[in-house]
């Protein structure tokens, strides 16, 4: 399931996410799906794509943050 281009993620991250965003999510959402192919390195039980997602969404929101109108801009 692992992304080779930013035009292949969600709707909701190619919405609103800026394209550099968008090359983090999918680098991270990448990264993560290696990383956590065995069940037993995830939390709560859930699934491999949640999992990769969750981490996507947290490296994103390093650098981005959601304005007044829910889209996200870089950090000051």
């Amino acid at each position: 399931m692992p992304y080779s281009k930013n035009s292949e993620l969600p709707e909701t991250v190619r919405d609103k996410v800026p394209e550099h965003g968008q090359d983090i999510y999918r680098k991270a959402f990448n990264s993560a799906w290696e990383q956590y192919k065995d069940p037993s390195e995830r939390r709560e039980g859930t699934s491999r794509e949640e999992t990769a997602h969750r981490v996507a969404w947290s490296a994103v929101k390093n650098e981005y943050e959601k304005d007044s109108k829910g889209n996200w801009v870089p950090k000051d």
